[in-house]
């Protein structure tokens, strides 16, 4: 009997790290069943509001997936400043073309699935969570490869996000140098790349590994922090890549397009965006 399996019934058990396992208490179960790529659960918890899972991770929650969309699309966005063109890679469950979408100035969003179950199935189970964004004419949503959409596709973009799994399964590709010079190539000049890059107190060799890959291909390469509670281990990292001079933004420059915007959040914010890149000396090592 493996250790998930010795658990009630009633608990959903992550085992993603090899020392470390996080488990939600069920109260409902909503689908569970495996697609052409991935098993799928969904399931309510009293805490988080439905959860779904993709191989037993945890990849939403209605209750703190705010913290994770918000941060991988305001952040490199308002960075920007003009930014009109938009790349998601992954995001199937909708929330980060939901961010995204809020802001005006965004002529197109490309968002490319691998899996078009999860889309059809978050519309139908997890609708909180898109928001109504798979309905915006400016949204473009392709299933394909994320990896092969990036090497083959000549268009170029102001934002790059990579929505991403951890880096097993179909999302293990997402995380090769291969894939981050494919991705700066679609770059516009003065883009931005960002990337789910985990939790580094328990996944520190992927931090590393992408600002290794990022450092060789951007003159800025850093990553930035939030941390988003059903994402267990600490502070989770986004990666940022960039040619332009974006970090530089100041304070008041931030306020200024935040507030034209109009965008309401529940984590973002000009102040929190500055602060999210001062990184803990655990961190900043990582990262090289």
């Amino acid at each position: 009997m493996t250790d998930r399996e010795s658990w009630p019934r009633d608990w959903s058990v992550e085992q993603l790290h090899a020392d470390h396992a996080q488990a939600l208490r069920i109260t409902a179960e909503f689908y569970d069943s495996a697609t052409a790529h991935q098993r799928l659960r969904v399931f309510e918890n009293p805490t988080f509001g439905r959860v779904m899972t993709l191989d037993g991770v945890v990849q939403v929650t209605e209750a703190d997936n705010f913290i994770y969309h918000e941060m991988l699309t305001h952040v490199p966005i308002l960075a920007h400043g003009a930014a009109r063109r938009v790349l998601i890679v992954g995001g199937g469950d909708g929330g980060m073309a939901r961010e995204v979408l809020k802001h005006q100035g965004v002529a197109q969003l490309t968002m490319v699935e691998i899996d078009g179950t999860v889309v059809d199935f978050c519309k139908s189970h997890l609708p909180s969570i898109s928001a109504g964004a798979f309905d915006d004419p400016r949204l473009d949503l392709v299933i394909a490869d994320g990896a092969d959409f990036m090497r083959m596709n000549a268009d170029l973009y102001d934002v790059i996000i990579i929505d991403s799994t951890d880096p097993v399964g179909p999302g293990e590709v997402l995380f090769t140098n291969s894939f981050y010079g494919h991705a700066k190539a679609r770059l516009a000049p003065g883009g931005i790349l960002v990337t789910q890059n985990g939790v580094p107190f328990m996944q520190g060799a992927e931090l590393s590994n992408t600002m290794r890959a990022f450092r060789a291909l951007f003159a800025d390469a850093t990553c930035y922090l939030a941390t988003v509670p059903s994402y267990a281990g600490g502070a989770m990292a986004f990666g940022w890549g960039t040619d332009g001079r974006a970090r530089d933004v100041d304070l008041a420059t931030l306020q200024s397009r935040f507030a034209a915007s109009a965008i309401m959040t529940d984590y973002y914010t000009p102040a929190v965006h500055l602060g999210a890149f001062a990184l803990p000396p655990y961190v900043a090592r990582l990262i090289g």
